[in-house]
């Protein structure tokens, strides 16, 4: 039986020699895994699709699509352009499991607007996390993705537990949208990169610093804070501590590409102690 599920598509990325596998669920399902966790993901893909070894272990409902959720994404100076490709079709409630809706901690992790309200409200007995980049996105004829509005989160956030975005997901409004997100939902997270995070709940604002790590690949990292960030949580019910804790994960990732960063709970507990 699954105690971490994670809702959204798999997706496949552009990379020079041709397709990783990537996305919310793909970073954040490794990530319980590696910390000790059962996880399950609900994702839409195509026949052709051939769910990869680093994928080992973790449990996938997979629903038929015509097509396979793919991205390209370009970096420059820390800043990145993104493209869509193509967009596998949308996630319904009846796509999880049943045995699937009485897991403990649920991450909602849309990547092309897959998913929608509904959701948020579907598992009253477990801790609900989003990071919502996917209801931020907006894409036009030449597959270049931009912002959006996230005209969704006054019906998503008030039934959900933990808000998790980054600067960058909010740039150029940033704090102002934050602080209008915030007050909606129990806990909310800003990831900063390097420089940690700030975490806001009850009326409390704080900042955790980050841990020190040479930057290969930022791709995922604030996915694997997310999922980090929802385990110690439940854990401990302490929200700055889980910070703490994600953001000593999400050190990890950047240090290595892709996936092949994400580290195990001993190599966590070790950079936490020292």
């Amino acid at each position: 039986m699954i105690d971490f599920l994670v809702i959204g598509h798999v997706v496949r990325d552009v990379v020079p020699d041709g397709y990783t596998v990537g996305g919310t669920t793909t970073y954040s399902s490794i990530t319980a895994r590696n910390l000790g966790r059962r996880p399950g993901i609900v994702t839409r893909l195509a026949p052709d699709f051939v769910v990869p070894d680093v994928l080992h272990n973790i449990a996938v409902a997979r629903v038929p699509s015509n097509h396979t959720t793919t991205f390209h994404n370009i970096y420059h100076d820390g800043h990145r352009q993104q493209f869509l490709l193509s967009v596998a079709e949308a996630l319904q409630p009846d796509d999880i499991p049943a045995e699937w809706r009485a897991a403990p901690i649920v991450h909602l992790g849309p990547l092309a607007r897959e998913i929608d309200s509904r959701f948020a409200k579907l598992f009253p007995g477990a801790l609900v996390g989003v990071t919502p980049q996917g209801w931020l996105r907006q894409w036009d004829e030449t597959k270049r993705v931009r912002m959006r509005p996230w005209e969704e989160a006054p019906e998503i956030l008030p039934h959900v537990d933990v808000l998790v975005l980054s600067e960058e997901d909010l740039a150029p409004r940033g704090n102002a949208l934050f602080d209008e997100y915030a007050r909606l939902t129990r806990i909310a997270v800003m990831t900063q990169g390097a420089r940690g995070c700030v975490v806001f709940t009850q009326g409390q604002q704080r900042q955790i610093p980050g841990f020190p790590a040479r930057e290969i690949d930022p791709t995922g990292a604030g996915d694997v804070f997310a999922a980090a960030f929802l385990i110690r949580l439940q854990e401990t019910g302490d929200p700055f501590e889980s910070a703490r804790f994600a953001n000593a994960t999400a050190s990890f990732c950047v240090e290595a590409p892709g996936v092949t960063g994400i580290p195990t709970r001993k190599q966590v507990e070790e950079r936490l102690a020292s």
